[in-house]
């Protein structure tokens, strides 16, 4: 890839999680109308496809200045009741919005830090919410661990509660890496959890990596990946690195001098690339590499993959019902986001009034690029039909792209070339009529590379 080509496309965009994306959404949401989207979506798939369930958890015991997550940090675990009594009331409320029983299909505890909380405090928090619940034949429950709180017990109690994946953080195993973005957990460490893990039962065990951090160097990359490789995790996260300290103040404790940038960073994904797929990992969707055993590859292969707030799936459902502070919902028709301020959601809660301070509600020209961002995102492709707008003028948008090798034309369908996956983002942008329509003068987003 020439230096030329790098510098051209990495500019400020979006990740895609979802379209669109969160600082382009309307804003202000009545929420009369959201439930009545998430009514209506319940009523729709509940009982064929079920909901998935997000639940955060913000706290974390110390802060890793990396991270763009919302978290509350505190060496206090007495927070932890209080808020799961909290979370509950918010399922209730949600409970007497859908009217008959959810079927649930996939559970996910993101952070923060979920294993933050005791395997007791874990277990009252799930248990509730599958005693009101049916839980589908083939449910996927999956959480995110910290290897330095995570013990044997948080392993043994969520994999009896029916949870077969989890994500461990690790990002990098340079000892410089972890001390300039204060996350210090050892390869022993995470070789004892990985390998307990497995002898627990636990089907799909993922490790979450970034590359472009601060300090870092090819060869601390490759000596992070070749210890990777040795535990040879189902799935695998290859995050690019998000910089943006103008939203996360924490990432002022280093400067952009400290970071890789440009054609440096993309050699770290370029090598990891290659180390990873020289043992048997496959690329899928952007960032993400899985085992040919792994269902996330499976996915792939069956065009079943799907992408939201929680990440890559092998399984889709069209509600999500987003639970905790800053957690979003998702009825495919809406999203609807809950308050950010830990006080302000514990108190909207204590008065019975659902959480939610900002939303969307997605409208034709939305659900139709919704779906051209995500089968890109998920399939590399996508059948150029039903366009919001003259096909005409897409292709004119992309033609410096397809010049450029990142994608070609067969059929009336677009696909990602094996030059252009690197650059996903970029050619999704040329679709996102509201990130054209809305140009801001502030950067929203990191750099693509």
């Amino acid at each position: 890839m020439t230096t030329s080509l790098i510098q051209k496309y990495n500019v400020p965009g979006p990740r895609y999680t979802s379209y669109p994306t969160v600082p382009f959404w309307d804003g202000d949401i009545n929420i009369n109308d959201y439930l009545k989207n998430i009514k209506m979506t319940f009523d729709k798939t509940n009982s064929d496809n079920g909901i998935s369930v997000y639940i955060h958890l913000p706290f974390c015991e110390s802060l890793c200045t990396y991270c763009g997550c919302n978290t509350r940090i505190t060496k206090n675990h007495k927070v932890e009741q209080p808020y799961i009594k909290n979370i509950l009331k918010e399922w209730e409320m949600y409970l007497e919005v859908f009217g008959d029983t959810p079927r649930i299909s996939q559970i996910h505890l993101g952070g923060g830090t979920p294993t933050f909380f005791s395997p007791e405090n874990l277990s009252l928090l799930i248990k509730t919410i599958k005693e009101s619940s049916i839980v589908n034949g083939d449910a996927e429950f999956s959480f995110e661990a910290h290897p330095n709180n995570t013990r044997a017990e948080h392993l043994q109690v969520l994999f009896d509660l029916g949870f077969t994946r989890l994500s461990f953080g690790i990002q990098d195993f340079d000892p410089k890496v972890q001390e300039i973005v204060n996350r210090i957990q050892t390869y022993e460490q995470v070789e004892k959890l990985t390998l307990l893990a497995r002898e627990i039962g636990y089907s799909s065990i993922n490790y979450d990596l970034i590359y472009g951090l601060p300090l870092q160097t090819l060869d601390s990359v490759i000596d992070t990946i070749e210890k990777v490789n040795v535990l040879r995790p189902d799935r695998i996260a290859f995050y690019s690195y998000a910089h943006v300290p103008w939203l996360k103040t924490r990432q002022r404790k280093f400067t952009e001098s400290d970071l890789p940038a440009d054609e440096k960073k993309r050699e770290l994904y370029v090598e990891g690339k290659k180390m990873f797929e020289q043992v048997g990992y496959k690329e899928i969707g952007m960032d993400h590499f899985a085992l040919e055993t792994d269902s996330l590859y499976l996915a792939t292969k069956s065009k079943k993959l799907h992408r939201n707030f929680m990440g890559y799936s092998d399984s889709h459902t069209e509600l999500m019902v987003g639970l905790g502070v800053s957690s979003i919902g998702d009825t495919w028709t809406a999203f609807g986001q809950n308050l950010k301020d830990f006080k302000a959601y514990n108190q909207s809660i204590e008065e019975g009034k659902f959480p939610i301070f900002r939303g969307h509600i997605l409208n034709d020209e939305d659900l139709k690029i919704r779906k051209i961002i995500l089968d890109i995102m998920c399939h590399f492709e996508s059948k150029l039909e039903n366009l919001p707008v003259a096909l005409e003028d897409i292709q004119t948008k992309l033609k410096e792209i397809e010049d450029d090798g990142f994608i070609e034309y067969k059929n009336n369908t677009l696909f990602v070339t094996e030059k252009g996956i690197p650059f996903v983002r970029n050619i999704c942008m040329q679709f996102d009529a509201r990130l054209k329509r809305k140009k801001s003068e502030k950067q929203l987003f990191s750099k693509t590379i």
